[in-house]
């Protein structure tokens, strides 16, 4: 019966079974960082050390002496560090962490002989080696980056500590030490020097091993993390590039998002047949593609499962920004994943526009209020551009650019006038002053990628902000108009991000819940020009194509949020480095963290 209540015994056979071997990785995860924080709190109060928690808080070594304090916050700060990897299936955490509990037992029971930390050892590390299979990422990106915030971030962490560990002995403590000495007498311990403060007993020895311990961690884990070799974030390869233009000549009509994968920032798997491909980039741990699948439809489903081993391999969280709804089917049919509705993308049909109609009122006297002042327009082919003019056009978008960092990752190239994009179309407007400034007549700019052989796709909007408001209408309105004659019988605009929400949040009889989620989405555009995008893209009447976000578990929702702002370059989480642990440039390469055939095979086997 589907009702039937559960027996005892099968109850009493789950527990001693112990949980799913997928969910193991994420059970011993939780479980380090608690015993790391317990085992911390063990080190640094002496109270602590003797209460009813402390078995739970002995997994590694927690002896009353100088060198159980100091063993306790080494193991304690070493099990938060691992909990994380342990979480992601890391293969080099497993491997610290089987190291780490035995070495901590026996550190315990030499130093303390304590059994019960021995077995609670022991008992952690049983399901480590039983599930060591489950334990098989591969390293992610990383640069050197890394250890200059790992410095940062374990310096902090180690003065907070060691501020603690000197306070919590007042009554051993010798005199009344000030906040300046209590702090002095950290950084000199950090380094392995006796500070001002003095304690009675062997406490002196307990405050300075339990400094010296935070001093040596968090010089080893940066030192480690500044030389160890480097697994370099992905970049396309020329071979690459050639098989995704050859994809792209036969294919490219289906998505207008198509030729961004050309971005050489980003990495591709390719379907066994070669037919069709997927271009990604990893930002914070997740495995992020955008737009749908290049190439033949039917071929597809094959670079997708290899996708999804890759993401597999290394304990990516994979991710698809702005698929379309077509990918949305084929993406949620492979692999199992959910869709959501992101936004719609504003595509223009040449043959219907016009600047005819009441409706396009606006735009039309905001264009010609703009000639009338002088301004004139050029629309053109990459290729039919001099150099000389090309290298003006660049400097310039790249001094019009309202940041500090390129933005964009899903509907952004990231180059103007290379060699290799003589398709691409680039409108400019010009205007005729008595004193040109450093550009020479040139006010603004509009840059387009090819959308197969009969499409141009936006791609950035650049104007010299002394210019006359309105550059962004008049060259969207030239290009739409010199079009015909290029080719081109759609546009692709920008996307909107939650158009439906805006549109359907401010017409009349719309709920409460759906006014709320409107003024949000209002209130939020101050940062992320959300309603100012939808109302500029209605500007040109266009027909709207839905775009969807493709993820694994509401859970993540977050997580890819941040990622894709990361790789938008709303938000920036990277240090700056100094100049000795920078990368240096290098040609294009395979980065080292791709599958290899047999990989692949393995991780699909298992």
């Amino acid at each position: 019966m589907s009702g039937e209540v559960p027996s005892r015994s099968s109850v009493a056979q789950r527990v001693f079974r112990g949980p799913r071997p997928e969910a193991v990785p994420a059970v011993i995860g939780r479980a380090c960082a608690l015993v790391g924080v317990l085992d911390i709190a063990a080190g640094v109060f002496p109270r602590f050390r003797h209460s009813r928690m402390h078995a739970l808080a002995e997994v590694l070594p927690g002896a009353l002496g100088p060198f159980a304090a100091a063993l306790a916050l080494s193991t304690g700060v070493l099990l938060l560090l691992l909990a994380h990897g342990l979480k992601r299936r890391k293969r080099r955490a497993w491997r610290a962490a089987v190291v780490l509990l035995p070495a901590g037992a026996m550190s315990q029971f030499v130093y303390r002989h304590s059994v019960i930390g021995v077995l609670i050892s022991v008992a952690l590390l049983l399901p480590l080696l039983r599930h060591r299979d489950e334990f098989s990422a591969l390293p992610d990106p990383r640069s050197r980056w890394r250890a200059l915030a790992n410095f940062v971030l374990m310096a902090a962490g180690s003065l907070v500590l060691g501020l603690l560990i000197v306070s919590v002995h007042p009554n051993r403590t010798i005199g009344d030490p000030s906040v300046a000495d209590r702090l002095t007498h950290v950084i000199y311990g950090l380094f392995g020097f006796e500070g001002p403060m003095n304690y009675e007993g062997n406490t002196s020895w307990t405050v300075a091993f339990s400094l010296g311990a935070l001093g040596w961690l968090t010089a080893v884990t940066t030192i480690y993390l500044a030389f160890r070799p480097e697994h370099p974030a992905a970049r396309l390869t020329e071979e690459d590039e050639v098989r995704l233009r050859a994809l792209l000549e036969k294919h490219g009509r289906r998505d207008s998002l198509g030729h961004f994968a050309l971005r050489r920032d980003k990495a591709v798997v390719f379907s066994p047949s070669g037919k069709a491909a997927v271009t990604y980039r990893v930002v914070s741990g997740v495995m992020l593609a955008s737009g749908d699948p290049i190439g033949d439809v039917e071929a597809w489903p094959g670079a997708i499962e290899r996708f999804m081993d890759e993401a597999k391999a290394h304990s990516w969280t994979p991710a698809v920004m702005g698929c379309s709804e077509t990918g949305g089917e084929v993406w949620t049919r492979e692999t199992g994943l959910d869709a959501l509705e992101l936004g719609d993308e504003a595509v223009v049909d040449v043959a219907d526009f016009s600047l005819a109609g009441r409706a396009m009122r606006n735009v039309r006297q905001m264009v010609k209020r703009i000639e009338r002042a002088g301004y004139e327009t050029r629309v053109r082919r990459i290729r039919d551009v001099g150099e000389a003019e090309l290298e003006r056009i660049r400097q310039a978008a790249e001094d019009w650019r309202g940041t500090d960092t390129e933005r964009g990752f899903s509907m952004a190239l990231g180059r103007i006038g290379d060699p290799s994009d003589g398709d691409c179309l680039i409108a400019t407007a010009h205007k005729a002053d008595e004193q040109p400034g450093p550009y020479g007549d040139l006010k603004a700019i509009l840059h387009f990628v090819p959308w197969g052989t009969d499409g141009a796709s936006l791609d950035l909007m650049r104007r010299d902000r002394s210019a006359d408001p309105g550059m962004n209408e008049l060259l969207i309105v030239a290009a739409l108009q010199a079009a015909p004659k290029l080719g081109v019988s759609r546009v692709s605009l920008n996307f909107a991000m939650f158009r439906s929400a805006l549109a359907r949040g401010e017409k009349i009889g719309a709920g409460p819940v759906l006014r709320a989620w409107r003024g949000l989405l209002v209130f939020l555009s101050r940062w992320f020009q959300i309603e100012s995008l939808y109302k500029f893209n209605a500007k040109f009447q266009p027909r709207w194509e839905p775009r969807f976000v493709v993820y694994r578990a509401s859970g993540d929702l977050p997580r890819i949020g941040l990622a894709a702002m990361q790789a938008e370059g709303f938000v920036n989480l990277a240090l700056p480095l100094p100049r000795f642990l920078r990368r240096r440039s290098a040609a294009a390469r395979p980065c080292s963290h791709r599958l290899a055939e047999h990989d692949v095979r393995d991780v699909r086997a298992a």
